[in-house]
């Protein structure tokens, strides 16, 4: 079976680079400039574990418009506020038969593909797996060999026979694929995760084994599942854990899975970019309100890290640098006065 990744990204590339080197055909498609000269430049990626052992993974990597490979699935894996061009400008090579899988995180993508593919053609899920794109064309896999999963289901929630075959290629490839069949549930149940983790390792800059151990990481934690929890039960979406399992999971990740980890929010912010805050705890906020709930540390947290993202624009040195220099022309012209 051929794959095509639309978005090669750090996650992007993670799967793409795993199923290639498991034996099956896989291009790559992008619209970030930087990341395809430098990857045809040095006719590859750079791949890393935990910033250990770098190698080159040669890969075909292509812009949508000059990209005509009949892929059976497309990869669906860029941010939320990305996606309707990226979907735009790779339109001309979709078919009828192709189907459309996708772990991105956030919520609001799976309206956007379903303009352009049908509903039983859709394969939804989340990727617990870290990974890091250091810049581009190079990429840190964290985590030992084999860690990590991915849930997926259906739209439909009616699995068919392509799904169960790429659900043993993910297999073959170490991804550790789970197949479910409740598919808004499987895809929430990680909303619920990075609100948590993504949005508190961003906005105090902390890797997700350092945001563990803090005192106060279990009430902060709970209170944003508790209220998650409750915004779903209200719109009838039925998650995968209950609220206590949720609480381990972030647990059991941040521990042992991928406790070197920076989340991708945190990543987005480092490097100047957008944050999809708006997708996540936004979403769980806009979704509350639906049904007469406000899930307000939600909000809060969204907000404040929309103040975070306005704030780092800032060179602090250089404000620093200014004001000493501002005092210090306030000093010689009181003293030039007094004398």
């Amino acid at each position: 079976m051929k794959y095509a990744v639309l978005g090669s990204g750090a996650m992007g590339l993670r799967l793409g680079v795993l199923l290639q080197e498991a034996g099956f055909d896989v291009d790559f498609v992008d619209t970030w400039e930087k990341q395809v000269e430098t990857i045809r430049s040095q006719r590859g990626v750079y791949v890393s574990r935990d910033g250990q052992h770098k190698r080159l993974v040669p890969v075909n990597v292509y812009y949508p418009e000059e990209y005509n490979g009949q892929a059976d699935v497309l990869i669906v894996f860029t941010k939320q506020y990305m996606l309707a061009d990226l979907l735009e400008r790779c339109a001309h090579f979709f078919n009828d038969k192709q189907y459309a899988l996708t772990c991105m995180n956030g919520m609001g993508h799976i309206e956007k593909l379903n303009q352009y593919f049908p509903s039983d053609r859709v394969i939804g899920g989340t990727a617990m797996i870290g990974t890091v794109l250091n810049q581009a064309g190079d990429v840190d896999f964290i985590g030992q060999k084999g860690a990590g999963s991915v849930n997926l289901a259906n739209q439909t929630e009616q699995p068919d026979e392509m799904t169960h075959q790429i659900i043993s290629d993910f297999k073959t490839a170490g991804l550790n694929p789970t197949l479910t069949d409740n598919f808004t549930g499987t895809l929430m149940a990680k909303v619920v995760f990075n609100s948590v983790v993504n949005t508190l390792c961003t906005m105090f800059k902390v890797r997700m084994g350092e945001f563990i151990q803090a005192p106060t990481t279990r009430a902060l934690s709970v209170q944003l599942i508790d209220e998650a929890y409750d915004v779903c039960e209200r719109a009838g979406i039925k998650l995968l854990t209950s609220r206590q399992e949720e609480w381990q999971q972030v647990v059991t990740v941040s521990q042992t899975g991928n406790p070197l980890h920076f989340p991708s929010m945190y990543q987005d912010l480092s490097n100047g970019r957008e944050t999809e805050v708006d997708y996540i705890n936004g979403y769980i906020y806009d979704l509350g309100k639906k049904y007469n709930y406000e899930a307000s540390t939600h909000n809060f947290l969204r907000n404040l890290v929309h103040l975070t993202e306005f704030t780092d624009k800032f060179d602090v040195n250089g404000f620093i640098n200014q004001v000493l220099e501002d005092d210090k022309a306030s000093e010689q012209k009181a003293a030039a006065v007094s004398q």
